[in-house]
């Protein structure tokens, strides 16, 4: 609120030019938004003509070589002073860089030569559409791709040191395992400076800091980005990063035999073939993959190709394959042959066995617990059913708030505040349940444990997603569960009933306990959707099941033109009122689209219109259409631009039923 700085682009003849404005700079300009950038999804807006590029258009100018890059402005810190000072970059700025640009060559062939390798990594990044990547579609196609050429030098002088100082220890006598031991240090610190120092970082304005390459779990593009002075004294440089690495030696357990019995033992296999006997651990704690959120081992190359490249010779047995291995990683990705369902029966076949190894290494009377967090159904189905599967069962479940509330996938997607803590036991299980009784069963345990539920706060996606917790606690008390058809139930039936359950329940309680019953399935749906995702748009197949539980057809509503469902690829999006046409909603009788056309016209101040429209759909006296604005209203955040027009429109109720009890005097 102190401090407004903004970099102003503006047109001079045909070129495009910079100023800092803002706070301590020339006077920010009347007409200049800070926050309408250039660029949206890669549809480029020209500041000097106003004309837009086209998404396709742009991806392909990136991937025939024709986008270029530019300095523009310079971050200063003076060590007596605090804060930070800005600059449009000068003459000698662009004059470094370029001389960097051209020793990048020299250096690069030279130790090529000598290395064997091409020091800057030249192995692939992921296939195209990997979960989390989208670079490859801008034409950066291998790991070295993400930085630039001044990056580039630093990362592999700084490679070239570290490789020397082996070299010089073994020189000087040490023992051959301690330079081992300083070297691999020093590697830790060369594989962290490339996460503050790529294409990828992008400056934060809120802190003034730069935001590292995985600010969240992910590759995106990056359409500005920050470089790091490796050297400097503040931020992210040689020296903080060393320190950090210090930091975390310092708390680091070792196995010291000499000094005590009791010493750690650190070791490393697969979940799914544990070298211990049975009945060995009195507790298991396991945080699992989370079905395809996060592509693990393919971030992971990131910091794999500077390593091979600083300490790869003193481990040749870690690197010897040119990425890191994935074939046995339990994770769900569709793009690997045989697409989604291949890729969900691998996740679900491989965290059996590891629940399974969990089971028999775990004592008779040994607790385990299971960490979860996914918002799809698709993800629960598989965990539900590689448990069920394991002999282990469920006696409790708890969601604990994990994430920060500013996360960056918060504002765009239906993400998660809360993982799920699964308390499993090594019990005999009932033979088999028939599901008509274990359905009645587990509802009534259900509504307990969802009043306690809302009234701790848990809403939304985090809502449903322990309402699974709670409802396996039942159905896994069960070797089996069987219909009276004999048909055995499995967890896309028993998710699809715990919808349904916690649909009517939230609804209820969403409408505070009155008039669930008078509204219609597809106004249901909308609050719902409003409620569990807010305004983030999410998979088709999770909607899907949403509208399935509120009897909607998903599918039939996306394709009408006028309808508030909107399909964008794989994705579904809930429209407001702001987004929707006007005249799109004037036919309709629907409660939720009356109510977006009201709020149309309110915001219009068409106020005769509005009581018009209220008054020939019959909602002018009617107490549902108010506590339905107030629900919606009260599940979304404060910025939101529809919850601004419910308020405007709920501020003024009494006035306007004063206006229209008026009107029925005089008519």
């Amino acid at each position: 609120d102190k401090k407004k700085i903004s970099l102003y682009p503006y047109v001079d003849g045909k070129e495009i030019k910079f100023k800092i404005v803002g706070t301590g700079y020339e006077k920010m300009p009347q007409n200049f938004n800070p926050e309408e950038g250039t660029v949206s999804r890669a549809v480029v807006r020209c500041p000097a003509c106003g004309s837009t590029i086209d998404d396709d258009t742009t991806r392909r100018l990136f991937q025939q070589g024709k986008s270029g890059q530019r300095m523009v402005a310079v971050v200063l810190h003076y060590p007596e002073k605090e804060g930070k000072y800005y600059r449009i970059s000068k003459e000698e700025d662009l004059k470094a860089y370029k001389e960097a640009e051209e020793y990048l060559k020299i250096k690069r062939e030279k130790l090529m030569e000598e290395w064997g390798m091409d020091p800057v990594p030249d192995e692939p990044l992921p296939p195209k559409e990997t979960l989390g990547f989208r670079v490859q579609r801008y034409g950066m196609l291998k790991w070295g791709d993400l930085f630039n050429s001044r990056q580039k030098l630093a990362l592999i002088t700084f490679t070239e040191k570290v490789r020397k100082a082996y070299e010089e220890m073994i020189k000087k006598g040490y023992d051959k395992e301690y330079a081992k031991a300083v070297v691999s240090y020093l590697g830790f610190i060369i594989s962290r400076i490339p996460d503050t120092n790529s294409t990828l970082c992008h400056w934060d304005g809120s802190w003034e800091k730069v935001s590292t390459t995985f600010s969240r779990q992910a590759l995106p593009m990056n359409w500005d980005y920050i470089e790091t002075n490796i050297l400097g004294e503040k931020g992210y440089n040689w020296k903080t990063i060393n320190d950090s690495v210090l930091k975390v030696l310092d708390t680091l357990s070792f196995n010291r035999h000499e000094l005590s019995d009791n010493y750690e033992n650190i070791s490393h296999f697969s979940a799914t073939s544990l070298p211990y006997p049975d009945n060995f651990f009195d507790a298991v704690f396991t945080d699992p993959p989370y079905y395809d959120n996060v592509p693990y081992s393919y971030l992971s190359d990131f910091f794999y190709v500077w390593l091979k490249r600083s300490i790869g010779d003193l481990y040749p047995e870690l690197f010897s394959t040119p990425l890191t291995p994935k074939s046995q990683e339990i994770v769900a990705y569709s793009h690997n042959e045989g697409g989604f369902e291949a890729g969900k029966k691998f996740f679900e076949e491989n965290l059996k066995k590891a629940f399974q190894e969990i089971h028999r290494v775990l004592k008779p009377e040994g607790i385990a617990v299971i960490v979860y967090a996914h918002k799809s159904t698709s993800g629960w189905e598989t965990l539900i059913n590689s448990l069920l599967d394991s002999g282990l069962i469920i006696t409790a479940s708890w969601p604990i708030n994990t994430e920060m509330k500013e996360r960056l996938r918060a504002r765009e997607s239906a993400a998660l505040a809360s993982s799920i803590y699964i308390v499993a036991r090594k019990r005999e299980k009932k033979e088999t349940g028939f599901y008509n009784e274990v359905k009645e069963e587990m509802k009534k345990y259900l509504n307990d444990k969802l009043d306690r539920l809302w009234e701790e706060g848990i809403s939304g996606a985090d809502f449903f997603i322990s309402a699974i917790g709670s409802a396996i606690e039942i159905f896994g008390r069960y070797e089996k569960v069987m219909d009276y058809s004999g048909n055995i139930i499995r967890a896309d039936r028993l998710l699809e009933d715990i919808r349904k359950i916690v649909t009517e329940y939230a609804i209820k309680r969403i409408l505070h306990n009155g008039f669930s019953a008078e509204i219609s399935d597809l106004t249901r749906f909308y609050i719902l959707y409003r409620w569990e995702y807010g305004e983030a748009k999410v998979e088709f197949d999770e909607a899907r099941k949403l509208a399935v539980s509120c009897g909607v057809d998903l599918e039939k509503e996306w394709s009408n033109k006028k309808g508030f469902i909107k399909k964008e690829k794989e994705f579904i999006r809930v429209l407001g009122p702001h987004e929707r046409k006007i005249e799109d909603l004037e036919e309709s009788f629907e409660l939720i689209d009356v109510l977006h056309h009201v709020l149309c016209l309110w915001e219009l101040g068409r106020r005769e219109d509005m009581i018009d429209r209220l008054k020939t759909r019959g909602y002018h006296k009617s107490e549902i259409f108010y506590r339905v604005a107030q629900a919606i209203s009260e599940t979304l955040p404060n910025e939101s631009k529809e919850k601004k027009l419910l308020e405007g429109f709920l501020v003024g109720r009494s006035k306007l039923m004063g206006e229209i009890r008026q009107i029925d005097m005089n008519l």
